[in-house]
């Protein structure tokens, strides 16, 4: 499994610390940008990238980063295949529960409410959950 990162200006400096953290696990990481800090920089012109690819091998995952999460999860989910589900605070539970019940292959986190160490064990909570596979969910997945 490969695991794209994407991050606008916004979610750069916390795109940088998942990506040594995934490295250093041994995790396969493709950087889709940005690959330095523009303040100026639009989001979509990364998480498109790493979207793009998920949505032709839906079984890896992307993790992508901006201020609030919402935007880049917005522009994920245009392409086909792709569930994403957006974090920036609340419950650690619906991390879990993007996996178990939505299947999501994308999570998008708004760097700005979220930091690098709660981000991580988000993060290798969400990789580890599996999808349920339980039929309600299936065919709730079935009718995107």
């Amino acid at each position: 499994m490969n695991v794209y990162l994407a991050a606008d200006h916004a979610g750069f400096e916390l795109k940088e610390r998942v990506r040594k953290y995934l490295t250093e696990l041994h995790i396969d990481v493709v950087d889709c940008g940005a690959f330095d800090f523009d303040k100026d920089d639009d989001y979509p012109d990364f998480i498109s990238k790493a979207a793009k690819a998920v949505s032709k091998s839906p079984q890896d995952r992307a993790i992508i980063f901006g201020g609030s999460g919402q935007g880049e999860a917005m522009a994920a989910n245009r392409h086909k295949n792709v569930r994403a589900a957006v974090y920036y605070g609340g419950p650690d539970e619906i991390v879990k529960l993007s996996r178990e019940h939505n299947d999501a292959n994308i999570l998008s986190i708004g760097a700005r409410f979220v930091d690098s160490h709660k981000a991580l064990s988000l993060i290798s909570d969400w990789l580890e959950t599996p999808f349920s596979g339980e039929e309600r969910h299936k065919r709730r997945i079935a009718k995107f």
